[in-house]
C-alpha cells in the first residue's frame, strides 16, 4: 500500500489517498519515487485538455530507485537509479522506423492498462501518462525506465524526465538553435526555464522570456535571458525593438494559447522559426493569411517531447549538469508534498512559479 495523488474523475478535485500496487510482471519494474516534477500536461489531463482514462494516477515526470524487478528484465537491477520515460518508442511503428521517436504510434499504448487499485474500495486505477508518478511507488514498463547517469541529484533528475528534455530538445533538436542567433521563450515555467537555459548552452545572442508576470523576472535572467517583455499586446513590438528591428532567429513557444503562438510567430525576423511546445486545447484556432505565410518566409512547427530521443539525450542532459552548464534546481520555485500538488496546480493557473516539485 502507498499513497498517491488520484484524479478521480476529468473535471474531479485530486485525492490523496491509498493504493495497492501489484508485484512487478514480466518486463516490468517497481520503482520508489524520489520526486516526482508538477508539469502543466499534468493540469491539462485533470481538466481534460489532453484525455486519458480515468480513474488514474496522474504524474509523468519522476525519479527514484528500483526496488524490483520482474521476469525478463535484465538491464535493471533492484538500488538502480532511474528516470522515468512517459513515452517509450516501440522501436517498430513508422516513426521509429524514420527515427522518429518521439512520434512512435504505440508510446502511449500502456495509459489504458491497469495500473493498480484503490486500497478503500478496490477500484481499478490506470497510469495517466504511463508511468504514474504521483505516488511514493509505481509499477511500469522496464522500457519507462533510463539508468540515471552518476553524479545527478535524485531528486533533481526528475526535471530530466519531462521539463528539460522538452526544453532543451525544443531549442536543440527542433529549432536548432545556432552560436549567435537570437532567441525569444514564451512562458517561464519548468518548460521555458529549460528553453533558456538551452538557448543560453546554445550560444545565442540575445535570449528574450516573455511571461504574463513581471515577479519572473528574476527567475529568467538566472536561467540565461539578456532581456525580460512582460506579455501585452505590444509584445511583438518590442521584441523587434531589441532586434535592430528585425525580430528574433528563433521563438519557442511554452504556453499552448493561441494569440501566444501568433505572438511568438509575429515577433520572429522574415525567415524565422517558431517553434511550438506548449499543448493547447482544439478550441485555440491560431489564423494566417495566405499572402503573409508567402512574404514572411518563416517557419512553424510543432514540437513533441522535445523531438527529443531520451536514452541518447539523457547523457548529454547529464554531462551538461555536471559541468555546471545547466541548472536543474533553478528550474524548481517550490518543493512540496503530495497534497500540495492541489495547489501547485493553482499556481500554474495564476502563472506563478517554475516547476513545483513532490520531494518524496
Amino acid at each position: 500500500m502507498v499513497r498517491a495523488a488520484v484524479l478521480p474523475a476529468i473535471g474531479s478535485p485530486l485525492e490523496i489517498t491509498d493504493i495497492d500496487l501489484p508485484d512487478p510482471g514480466p518486463d516490468r519494474i517497481r520503482v520508489r519515487l524520489a520526486a516526482a516534477g508538477v508539469c502543466h500536461s499534468d493540469l491539462s489531463l485533470s481538466n481534460g485538455t489532453m484525455r486519458v482514462p480515468v480513474p488514474a494516477v496522474l504524474g509523468h515526470e519522476g525519479a527514484g530507485t528500483v526496488v524490483a524487478v520482474g521476469e525478463g528484465v535484465t538491464h535493471l537491477v533492484p538500488g538502480d537509479r532511474v528516470v522515468l520515460n512517459w513515452a517509450p518508442s516501440c522501436g517498430s511503428c513508422h516513426a521509429c522506423a524514420l527515427g522518429e521517436v518521439w512520434l512512435c504510434a504505440n508510446a502511449l499504448n500502456g495509459a489504458a492498462d491497469v495500473h493498480a487499485r484503490r486500497t478503500s474500495d478496490g477500484t481499478d486505477l490506470h497510469p495517466g501518462l504511463n508511468v504514474a508518478a504521483f505516488a511514493e511507488e509505481t509499477v511500469v514498463s522496464a522500457s519507462c525506465a533510463l539508468t540515471l547517469p552518476e553524479g545527478i541529484p535524485l531528486t533533481d533528475a526528475a526535471l530530466l524526465g519531462c521539463a528539460v528534455l522538452t526544453g532543451y530538445g525544443a531549442v536543440h533538436h527542433s529549432a536548432r538553435v545556432q552560436p549567435g542567433e537570437t532567441v525569444a521563450v514564451y512562458g517561464v515555467g519548468g518548460v521555458g526555464l529549460a528553453a533558456l537555459q538551452a538557448a543560453r548552452i546554445a550560444g545565442a545572442s540575445k535570449i528574450v522570456a516573455v511571461d504574463v508576470s513581471p515577479e519572473k523576472e528574476e527567475l529568467a535572467r538566472n536561467a540565461g535571458a539578456t532581456d525580460y517583455v512582460v506579455a501585452s499586446d505590444a509584445t511583438a513590438r518590442e521584441i523587434r525593438a531589441l532586434t535592430g528591428r528585425q525580430g528574433v532567429d528563433v521563438a519557442v513557444e511554452c504556453v499552448g494559447r493561441a494569440t501566444t503562438i501568433r505572438t511568438a510567430w509575429d515577433s520572429t525576423r522574415r525567415g524565422g522559426r517558431t517553434t511550438v511546445v506548449g499543448i493547447g486545447g482544439k478550441d485555440q484556432q491560431v489564423t494566417f493569411n495566405a499572402l503573409e505565410i508567402f512574404h514572411w518566409g518563416r517557419t512553424l512547427s510543432g514540437c513533441v517531447y522535445g523531438n527529443s530521443d531520451p536514452a541518447k539525450d539523457l547523457p548529454v542532459l547529464a554531462e551538461h549538469v555536471r559541468a555546471g552548464r545547466l541548472d536543474l534546481g533553478a528550474l524548481v520555485t517550490e518543493r512540496i508534498a503530495l497534497d500540495g500538488i492541489p495547489a501547485a496546480f493553482e499556481h500554474m493557473l495564476a502563472g506563478k512559479g517554475g516547476r513545483a516539485l513532490v520531494v518524496f
